[in-house]
């Protein structure tokens, strides 16, 4: 998708903008996923000074889905107020859920369906849903059918008090049981990870996330948020970021998966979190006609998918070689590299495999993609400190990313998602 390349429009990245990401139970403890996407679109549009009327079509996601508003994509363009003729659609991939938004945005630019898409995704860990047994909801159902009172009582009566118990989403793998936090201690033991390295790689992210904030660097793509319905809170920054920590202080606390011999704790993984973020996408030759100045390109990416019951999480590993191939590029020509850190144990074992001839091997590869220079990983801090709503994460590393290319007077970032099922996302963006 380089410069026109197969007949295909050049895929512009305007603008980017995203919530405070806040620690689920925090501060937007009352609001829904709806709620943040309908805040973040409205802000993205006032920013850019863009006509509303422009817009073609909005791509947005959400991984755990909010059952009220199942169409969450469509339910953010009547929400915020947008033309009702603007189509939309919803999209999940896990953890990669926006950066699938954006590359769906991005196809159909270059293809000609749309000059300009906005993308993104919206998550809230405080509103996740909470379902019933299956007994208790059958009952439910014959009771709804029911004339009379005590015929709508008699569908209760079979019940066990066990089924009266909530049941809340799946947080494992269908295919293994396993959690993503279990996936990842296996791959930490399996790969040799150590706790240290772990918890190194948790404190550079927190250390550079509070450098970044204190510096101004996010000022300009993360929104103010006058919390409804009272309007007395304001959400002005994440609230996860921990400036002071060090450490010490991570390496005293206590692994949480695997209580006895494991090295993930909560320092070192992601917390649940609320937040959304979306991206304003065109052609490069709208964007030169409403003159605006692009924040970058999407040059090329990538999609992969390894056995969940290997290696759960090191689906980046194998699709960034195949990002780098499509953008006729080598991991040594990269200005800087994004990682989603679900985890340190992840982050070290991706950034160890793309280096491996053993792991190239395995693979099929003809040789290793290449070591990840550490001093350009993460510059700004990562999901362990800043938070990971699921499904607008991928919104904020294109942003955070493109930004800093700029700042940096960089041209290209190669941005990685890891995703649950054993999928994995490259992106390879350029500014020039």
């Amino acid at each position: 998708m380089a410069r026109e390349s197969n007949g295909h429009r050049r895929v512009a990245i305007v603008r980017g903008l995203r919530t405070p990401f806040v620690k689920a139970g925090s501060v937007f403890s009352g609001l829904t996923a709806l709620d943040l996407g309908k805040l973040v679109v409205q802000e993205l549009v006032q920013r850019a000074d863009i006509d509303p009327h422009e817009i073609n079509q909005v791509v947005f996601g959400q991984v755990i889905p909010t059952l009220t508003a199942p169409s969450i994509a469509r339910e953010v363009v009547i929400a915020a107020g947008l033309p009702r003729k603007i189509e939309a659609f919803t999209v999940a991939r896990a953890c990669a859920t926006s950066i699938q938004a954006m590359t769906t945005a991005a196809n159909a630019i270059a293809v000609g369906e749309a000059d300009v898409v906005i993308a993104g995704g919206t998550e809230s860990m405080s509103d996740a849903p909470i379902f019933t047994s299956r007994p208790l909801a059958h009952a439910l159902v014959a009771a709804s059918k029911a004339k009379s009172f005590p015929d709508k009582l008699k569908p209760f009566q079979k019940l066990k008090a066990k089924d009266l118990l909530p049941v809340p989403p799946a947080i494992a793998e269908y295919s293994t049981g396993l959690t993503m936090g279990e996936s990842a201690e296996k791959m930490a033991k399996e790969n040799g990870i150590s706790r240290e390295e772990q918890d190194r790689i948790a404190l550079a992210s927190h250390h550079n996330a509070a450098r970044a904030w204190k510096e101004g660097r996010f000022d300009g793509e993360v929104m103010h948020v006058v919390v409804p319905p009272k309007y007395e809170d304001v959400a002005a920054q994440d609230n996860i970021v921990r400036e002071d920590t060090s450490l010490e202080a991570l390496g005293q606390l206590r692994p949480v998966f695997d209580r006895k011999y494991g090295t993930i704790t909560a320092g070192n993984a992601s917390p649940l979190t609320d937040g959304a973020g979306a991206l304003l996408l065109m052609s490069e030759e709208k964007a030169k006609a409403l003159g605006l100045e692009p924040l970058g390109y999407l040059r090329a990416h990538a999609y992969a998918a390894t056995d969940p019951g290997d290696q759960l999480l090191q689906g980046p590993a194998y699709a960034a070689p195949i990002a780098l191939q499509r953008a006729g590029m080598k991991l040594a020509d990269i200005d800087l590299v994004e990682m989603h850190e679900a985890f340190a144990a992840q982050v070290a074992s991706n950034i160890q495999a793309l280096a491996s001839p053993a792991f190239a091997k395995k693979a099929g590869w003809s040789g290793p993609v290449g070591e990840v220079d550490r001093e350009r990983l993460n510059v700004n801090g990562g999901s362990i400190s800043l938070g990971h709503p699921f499904g607008a994460t991928g919104a904020r590393i294109v942003t955070q990313a493109l930004n800093e290319l700029k700042r940096r007077n960089k041209n290209t970032v190669l941005c990685t998602v890891c995703a649950a099922g054993g999928l994995g996302a490259a992106v390879v963006l350029e500014r020039a």
